[in-house]
């Protein structure tokens, strides 16, 4: 029993105080004041209970680089990061373009604490010249197709992929970046990497691949996900068709929504992921887009990655920064005690939207019957993400020392506390 908290559920359009049963991992009833009795109580006076947080967009490593990540590590910083479920990105080594990898992620002999939702490769090795078998990447438990890192750049392959995505349900996710464009760059382009004497990546470069994206999608009447989206053209492009009823969603990530190209200066390699950090206008397309609902979800795009990796010259550095541990709070930091935007909407990115995009069920969501995944949080407590601390086997995070508004409390998968302040 969890009592007393407040509970915001924006698929059954909860905001207000009451009390969750969950029995056999399930949510059993839900509701003010509830009679019934449990063997464990969880005291939520002064928190706010939601639907577990649900992450699109995880590199959890494995198989091929347990150096940088594990399963294990993976989804314990996940639960210390109040999600409750995580859908792994394909590059791996080798890349999951199979049902057999794709059943080897979900094995419990992983440790995994929270779900984890395979997302597979659209092509053979992530290489953009043949699809993968997309009704057996399904049937094995994957929920969507990507070959994330690697954009799918021939539109007769992104046609193809669109149309046997549809027949079995699935949504692309696009990694929207025309390396034809973006070779050899390590930044966004524009004054900053003019003053550095760095190649940079085009703003073109992602809004291009989005704008084909969503025509393919709008011929086929397919799913298009734009994965970590960037740029105020790129938003733009997705607000149209948005209005003119393509399928099309997009996602962004805490780093994009709180840091610009300036942060870059000193070269420091923590502030290096791809897309790169953009301009402030950019940023601020990010603010709105989440404000107005063109954008559907936050994810991490967590990528760990080995010290020896990041600690050298910014050019020769891995892209990607980790970032399951402190999503909630640079959400709760930046978009609500700074911009304003309500609870409820912060908590509909990380949950609702999630759960709808890839078809997860009822998870996102805690209708009687759904399972038990809950997280809770404590939106007012200040506090500092210490980043030799982190439950990740990496730490190449920019975060580490910020203070932080809202932190998670405890993080409950079917019923089971996994994680606890």
């Amino acid at each position: 029993m969890i009592r007393g908290g407040h509970v915001i559920d924006p698929a059954n359009q909860l905001d207000e105080p009451a009390d969750i049963l969950i029995r056999d991992g399930k949510v059993a009833a839900i509701g003010p004041k509830l009679k019934e009795s449990a063997e464990e109580t969880i005291d939520a006076r002064g928190l706010v209970v939601t639907p577990g947080f649900i992450d699109m967009h995880v590199h959890l490593r494995e198989p091929g680089q347990a150096h940088k990540e594990t399963i294990a590590t993976g989804t314990a910083a996940a639960a210390a990061g109040g999600f409750t479920s995580v859908c792994a990105m394909p590059n791996t080594s080798p890349v999951n373009d199979s049902a057999e990898i794709t059943e080897w992620m979900q094995s419990p002999e992983r440790g995994a604490v929270v779900n984890v939702f395979p997302i597979a490769a659209a092509t053979l090795g992530s290489q953009g010249e043949k699809l993968t078998d997309f009704a057996a990447l399904r049937k094995a438990g994957a929920v969507a197709v990507t070959d994330d890192g690697k954009p799918i750049l021939e539109d007769q392959i992104m046609r193809e992929a669109l149309e046997s995505a549809k027949r079995v349900g699935f949504a692309v996710i696009q990694h929207a970046e025309d390396t034809r464009l973006t070779s050899g760059a390590h930044m966004n382009a524009g004054p900053v990497s003019f003053r550095l004497g760095m190649r940079g990546m085009p703003v073109e470069g992602e809004a291009g691949i989005v704008r084909r994206d969503i025509d393919l999608a709008r011929k086929i009447g397919a799913h298009i996900h734009v994965a970590h989206i960037s740029t105020a053209a790129a938003v733009e492009e997705v607000r149209r068709a948005k209005h003119e009823g393509v399928n099309v969603t997009c996602e962004v990530t805490p780093h994009h929504f709180v840091l610009i190209d300036e942060a870059v200066v000193g070269y420091d390699t923590r502030y290096k992921m791809n897309p790169p950090l953009r301009s402030a206008e950019d940023r601020e397309a990010m603010l709105v887009g989440l404000e107005d609902g063109t954008i559907d979800a936050i994810a991490t795009d967590h990528a760990p990655h080995a010290h020896h990796e990041k600690m050298v010259e910014f050019d020769r550095a891995a892209f990607g920064i980790t970032g399951l541990e402190t999503a909630l709070g640079l959400a709760i930091t930046e978009l609500h005690k700074k911009r304003g935007i309500p609870l409820k909407r912060i908590v509909e990115l990380l949950t609702t939207n999630p759960g709808r995009i890839f078809a997860l069920g009822e998870r996102g969501q805690l209708s009687e019957g759904a399972p038990g995944d809950v997280t809770i949080f404590d939106p007012k407590k200040q506090w500092t993400f210490d980043a030799k601390q982190t439950r990740s086997k990496s730490r190449n995070t920019p975060f580490g020392g910020w203070k932080l508004t809202g932190i998670v409390v405890a993080t409950i998968v079917g019923g089971a506390v996994v994680y606890e302040e």
